[in-house]
């Protein structure tokens, strides 16, 4: 005979292969949730894993089991932080900390990315020959001038996409094209 101690008072189980009462269940979903380790509660009670982690999905408590899945992106954040990484604002992992991303999920994200955006350009038919060379003669106030026409773009680029992503968020549609689609005729 096998004696368990909990928060209420002594529970007793016959053997492993006993039915754990719907009591001590409940005791031991309160003690994971306050923060125990499944695998410590699996020894100390004999239970197997599987069995904790069925009684966690269909037991605990909706704020543990929201804890436990994470926060979900939506597909506008999700965009906002690959353009933050492809524009070199965020390092991957700076991206992963901030949003609590894993790696793999980055890396698959920042992949389908790269192919979308390499088949939406079409870089491969479009190569130029001779590359121009930056005149150096070019006077100071026409390069700076060019830099601050170059920077002025790219802020309207950022700030067209955040337009796009807000609209395809409030008016649940798709605005950009997605890479395969079949061209109207």
């Amino acid at each position: 005979m096998r004696k368990v101690e909990v928060e209420k008072g002594p529970i007793i189980r016959l053997n492993e292969h006993c039915h754990i009462g719907a009591k001590l269940r409940d005791e031991l979903i309160k003690l994971i949730e306050s923060g125990t380790p499944r695998s410590v509660i699996a020894y100390q009670y004999d239970v197997s894993r599987t069995a904790i982690s069925r009684w966690m999905l269909k037991h605990g408590s909706e704020e543990y089991q929201a804890k436990q899945q994470g926060r979900h992106l939506t597909a506008v954040e999700k965009r906002s932080v690959l353009r933050q990484v492809e524009q070199g604002a965020l390092t991957p992992h700076a991206a992963r900390k901030a949003y609590g991303l894993s790696g793999s999920t980055l890396g698959r994200w920042l992949k389908a990315s790269l192919k979308e955006n390499a088949e939406l350009a079409g870089y491969g038919a479009f190569e130029m020959k001779d590359k121009p060379k930056v005149a150096p003669d070019l006077p100071d106030a026409e390069k700076d001038a060019l830099k601050k026409a170059l920077e002025d773009e790219r802020m309207k680029n950022r700030a067209l996409n955040t337009l796009i992503d807000v609209a395809e968020d409030q008016f649940k549609i798709s605005i950009r094209k997605k890479a395969g689609a079949r061209q109207s005729r």
